[in-house]
């Protein structure tokens, strides 16, 4: 583990089942996760499913700020045995499947990667307002790679264009 800590933040989502109490549970367990500080977590928002899929339920979606001593892959290992904590089921079930926990790295520092299993920045988090909302709430000056917008800007201009009818 190395002792420098990165800022990083996580995007958490919940469909099925106590979607709140899955929520909190994977705030818990990273609280409780050796070198891993939350620092803040965002409000809980629903909204409806998007990217297609089987027809499933609303989501509870939101974000958390952490510090963390261990590298972005041995994070990415963590949320996913959190999301297997929560009955979280990757394997044979088709894209976009409704989902007891979801939890994604969205930035670890600045780093920008692109390995087989982990991409950062999430490579659709600046269309995503389910995500982008939570970050605003919590950091809407944070500057977006992609588009050199702000978090705060990206918001704006997609409920614009959600206004407008107009794809992101």
């Amino acid at each position: 583990m190395s002792a420098e800590k990165t800022h990083a933040w996580i995007g958490l989502g919940s469909n099925l089942g106590e979607r709140r109490a899955q929520l909190d549970g994977a705030i818990d367990a990273l609280r409780a996760a050796e070198g891993i500080e939350v620092l803040r977590v965002s409000s809980w928002i629903e909204t409806k499913p998007v990217g297609g899929g089987p027809d499933q339920p609303d989501y509870l979606n939101g974000v958390c700020e952490i510090e963390s001593k261990v590298p972005a892959e041995d994070l990415l290992w963590l949320l996913q045995a959190i999301e297997a904590q929560f009955e979280r089921v990757r394997r044979g079930v088709p894209q976009n499947a409704p989902r007891t926990l979801d939890c994604d790295l969205l930035f670890f520092g600045d780093e920008e990667l692109d390995l087989p299993d982990l991409i950062v920045p999430h490579p659709r988090l600046e269309d995503r307002l389910f995500v982008l909302e939570p970050l605003n709430e919590l950091e809407p000056d944070l500057h977006l790679s992609r588009s050199g917008k702000t978090v705060r800007e990206r918001v704006e201009e997609l409920h614009l264009m959600e206004k407008h009818g107009a794809e992101a």
